[in-house]
């Protein structure tokens, strides 16, 4: 279905009532060409996997809306990985409505989805940063980097005995991309990091 999850673990704050930990799960919709093709990452062998790696483009920061809740015990029909993925995180996980119209095109069932408030719909929601009850819902934002990811092929070229130029695949670009998630939530105590220091 074209499904790209990412999974965080937010360590709590147990002196402040917060549990062991959170999970949040944000899925969108994966676009071609975003990763390599897995058979691709079959066939070709990393030299030296102890090596601390550095990315050898960064795309910068992606800012992302998710404006709609994905029920946990329906979710498989988007993705299997939905299920083991997000398992700790039932009751938060999120995705964007852009990217539920092209899931539903595909014929993915609509019931899934929950649309939540926006600020359009409630012009008192603030930010969590901003918001000083601890206790009233708001638009909280969670920022994460992935430093390294195969996004590439890399090809190399080779001439023949009669001076022919042809490519063929020598290795993996690799790339670093960040992400910030915005998202409802019900009451600030759910999004405690997001506080100005």
């Amino acid at each position: 279905q074209e499904v790209k999850i990412f999974r965080a673990l937010i360590l709590g704050e147990l002196e402040r009532g917060q549990s062991q930990f959170q999970a949040l799960c944000f899925v969108t919709r994966l676009h071609r060409n975003e990763i390599i093709p897995s058979e691709s990452m079959a066939k070709l062998r990393q030299k030296n996997p102890r090596t601390v790696r550095q990315a050898e483009e960064v795309r910068g920061w992606e800012h992302l809306s998710m404006d709609v809740a994905v029920n946990f015990s329906k979710g498989a029909q988007l993705s299997s990985h939905i299920h083991n993925v997000c398992a700790e995180a039932k009751e938060a996980i999120y995705t964007r409505e852009e990217d539920v119209k092209f899931w539903l095109e595909k014929g993915v069932d609509g019931s899934m989805f929950e649309v939540l408030p926006q600020g359009s719909d409630l012009p008192e929601l603030q930010r969590c940063r901003l918001c000083p009850d601890r206790w009233k819902p708001c638009i909280c934002s969670y920022s994460l980097s992935i430093e390294w990811y195969p996004c590439m092929l890399k090809y190399c070229k080779s001439r023949d005995a009669g001076g022919k130029v042809s490519s063929y695949k020598c290795g993996i670009r690799s790339c670093q991309k960040g992400y910030t998630f915005d998202y409802y939530v019900p009451q600030k105590q759910l999004c405690l990091w997001d506080e100005e220091t």
